[in-house]
């Protein structure tokens, strides 16, 4: 479902001046969160990388409660599909996460991602506190300068809520490899990042 495309919205302009929520580590984890897609995508990039325990898909970048996929995907929410990212920091730094996060997709093109098109699949960094606000800031800086010549459209916005999509959104990749988006978009996505980081892969990354 397309949406049209625009630049923020009044709630995005809204939440950008919220003070960032700090999650907690969970069994030494810290959590992540970012929206770049499709999250059946985004999942199975981020789970592919050295230090990622999990990542879960769910939405973020919205104020309603409880959203549904069916909401989300009609664009009846401002949210975004979103992925939390379980890491070890002392695996992999929150600045290399954000380097996987722009090195796994196209952050030129606004309210899309390969054929997905609406808000709902637009580009978002977010932070937590200042040094991740800087963190994602200096790389698009540095990526605007020697890559994309001042193109890149990602969002960067305070986390505030992350909610969890329902179960059969989560691990998708991996349970329905035979599904035609599966085949045709997120294991072309997959391993074009494969390629492009093999320093960053687990051993075991399919």
């Amino acid at each position: 479902m397309s949406c049209k495309n625009t630049g923020p919205s009044a709630e995005d302009q809204k939440m950008a001046q919220l003070d960032p929520v700090q999650t907690e580590a969970v069994d030494g984890y810290e959590r992540a969160y970012f929206a770049s897609g499709c999250f059946w995508c985004v999942e199975a990039v981020f789970e592919s990388v050295k230090g990622v325990k999990e990542a879960v898909s769910g939405y973020s970048g919205g104020t309603i409660k409880n959203p549904t996929y069916k909401q989300v995907s009609y664009g009846k929410t401002n949210h975004a599909e979103a992925v939390a990212v379980f890491y070890d920091p002392k695996v992999i730094s929150f600045r290399n996460l954000v380097l996987v996060f722009f090195g796994s997709q196209d952050p030129t093109t606004l309210n899309r991602q390969g054929p997905d098109r609406g808000r709902q699949y637009r580009s978002i960094a977010f932070y937590q506190n200042s040094d991740q606000k800087k963190i994602i800031e200096d790389i698009i800086a540095e990526l605007n300068e020697t890559v994309y010549d001042d193109q890149i459209v990602t969002q960067v916005l305070p986390f505030q809520k992350f909610w969890q999509a329902e179960g059969y959104h989560q691990n998708y990749e991996r349970n329905n490899p035979k599904d035609p988006y599966i085949q045709g978009v997120s294991i072309p996505r997959l391993n074009r990042f494969k390629k492009q980081f093999p320093e960053l892969l687990k051993d075991n990354a399919h």
